[in-house]
């Protein structure tokens, strides 16, 4: 009996590519559930927040690292994937 393993031809970086894509967005989630906890620790519905002073005490940080994650792993996604911006 013979087995043959086929590899799939192209770019080797865009498995990783697409891992890495698949590892921001969970970091973006989190990112966004320590800014609505900011935001509830603000209006006293939650516990007071990990980081009490600093940069990364501001909602408005943590949410906008979420969408700079997000926004990565959607151009790590179109390259993994194949896709340029022509083509959609």
């Amino acid at each position: 009996m013979r087995i043959r393993i086929r590899f799939t031809r192209g770019r080797p970086g865009r498995h990783f590519a697409l891992a890495t894509a698949v590892l921001l967005t969970a970091a973006a989630v989190i990112a966004v559930a320590l800014a609505l906890w900011r935001i509830a620790a603000d209006l006293n519905w939650a516990s007071s927040f990990a980081i009490p002073s600093g940069l990364f005490s501001h909602w408005q940080v943590w949410l906008a690292g979420a969408v700079l994650l997000q926004l990565c792993s959607r151009v790590l996604t179109r390259y993994g994937r194949g896709r340029n911006r022509a083509t959609g």
